[in-house]
């Protein structure tokens, strides 16, 4: 048996899941700003990492919801802590 779900409840979900992907391109933009800055391909990354270089691209892109276990293991590659990433996220 499902669930009809309509009225504001329809609008809420619709938001946050507006917010989830706005947050998830602002911690890709960061990723990829750091990985810059640092000279390094995706590839250099992923495999710094240990992470698939594809995967590397859709975070960086914003259509991956990672881990926070994968996304200690970028920080730990980027040489940064998870904090540098995800400060302000999400924003208050």
């Amino acid at each position: 048996m499902g669930i009809i779900v309509r009225g504001p409840i329809v609008h809420i979900l619709a938001s946050l899941a507006t917010v989830d992907k706005t947050v998830l391109k602002t911690l890709g933009r960061r990723v990829r700003e750091k990985r810059k800055s640092l000279s390094w391909s995706q590839e250099e990354l992923a495999h710094r990492a240990d992470i698939d270089r594809s995967y590397i691209g859709g975070v960086e892109r914003g259509v991956r919801n990672l881990s926070f276990s994968v996304l200690c293991q970028i920080c730990r590659a980027l040489e940064c802590d998870v904090a540098e990433l995800t400060h302000g996220i999400p924003e208050l």
